[in-house]
């Protein structure tokens, strides 16, 4: 045996043998590189993650907003609930206050009282029997004390009066969901859209001032907040005649058509297209008339299409039409911002 043999023997005998368990405990090396497979993959994941926590915030926004909506809704309709109830008890006090003062006032009729020429062919256009059964069903004495058929025949007359102001007034408003137009009732059923193009109308106009009124106190007085407190007041006060055209029944087919057909496309929140019905309304898409159009014994070519039916331009019709119908703009505005849209591309520019 050589002394190298020897030697390496001895040294292996001396060197401590590593125990395996700590081999198999270490922890791997964090590695220097990493493949472009890896890196993808951890992008994605991040992106993942942040998309799923963007959409968890989405939807906790948008459930907190529902609430918060249908918190105002309840509160309006309490509101409203209780502002009816209000004005019901204090008109019911009214007309009672104003029947006991008239019956103080009247007292006792004369029975040798001269009526004019006018009671008298009231009187003779009704019977005595048909007084007496008009007032019996209406619930009123038939005959007061020394009373004349004239005399009752102007009583008469004044509670059908009374009766038919009180059922004018005591129509109840409509609710949000009644606001809501149905098309197929446009070309029906006019009166119900009638009280329903008011009552929507009416509905923005309030929401806008009290949007206006919610306001910061230094921002009321900024020169910005006094211009859109006058832009309300100024179209509040354009569309009066819209609203008497509302009442009346009596506004324009055309007109009619085109505002029904603005007010579904935003009760819908599709305020893009409602902006389209109200430019056609508006300036019309008719053909304008540019340079001379009548030279010679002879018409211009699609010279016809000036005066096409349905595509004039009513806002140049008179001022009246021009300043509700520019009233009707700045109500879409404002519905945009009070109830946006969920599809930001339905906002108008």
């Amino acid at each position: 045996m050589d002394f190298a043999s020897v030697m390496a023997a001895e040294i292996s005998k001396k060197r401590k043998p590593e125990p395996a368990s700590s081999k198999s405990s270490a922890e791997p090396a964090p590695k220097k590189y990493m493949k472009r497979s890896e890196i993808e993959a951890q992008r994605r994941r991040e992106y993942e993650e942040e998309q799923k926590r963007l959409e968890r915030e989405r939807r906790e926004k948008t459930e907190r907003k529902r609430q918060e909506e249908e918190e105002e809704r309840n509160r309006r309709e309490a509101t409203k609930a209780k502002q009816k109830q209000l004005a019901e008890e204090k008109r019911r006090r009214k007309e009672e206050e104003e029947e006991a003062k008239r019956l103080e006032k009247e007292g006792p009729l004369t029975k040798g009282g001269s009526d004019g020429s006018d009671e008298a062919n009231s009187s003779e256009a009704m019977t005595e029997a048909e007084a007496i059964e008009k007032l019996r069903s209406m619930g009123e004495p038939a005959c007061l004390f020394a009373e004349t058929h004239s005399q009752k025949v102007r009583r008469l007359k004044r509670l059908l009066a009374a009766l038919e102001i009180k059922n004018r007034e005591a129509t109840p408003p409509l609710s949000e969901e009644e606001m809501i137009l149905n098309p197929d009732d446009i070309p029906n059923d006019k009166d119900k859209v009638y009280r329903q193009l008011a009552a929507w109308f009416a509905l923005v106009l309030s929401e806008w001032e009290i949007a206006l009124e919610s306001r910061p106190a230094a921002l009321k007085d900024s020169f910005q907040g006094k211009a859109a407190a006058n832009s309300m007041i100024q179209a509040k006060t354009y569309m009066v005649p819209l609203f008497r055209h509302f009442k009346q029944k009596d506004l324009h087919e055309d007109i009619y058509t085109k505002v029904c057909e603005i007010v579904v496309e935003a009760q819908a929140r599709r305020y893009v297209r409602a902006n389209d019905v109200y430019l056609r309304l508006s300036i019309g898409n008719a053909a304008w008339p540019i340079g001379v159009t009548m030279v010679g014994i002879h018409e211009r070519s699609a010279r016809e299409k000036l005066h096409e039916k349905g595509l004039a331009a009513h806002i140049m019709s008179d001022e009246v039409t021009r300043k509700f119908l520019q009233s009707i703009k700045r109500c879409l505005s404002f519905c945009q911002t009070r109830w946006p849209p969920e599809d930001p591309l339905q906002l108008m520019g």
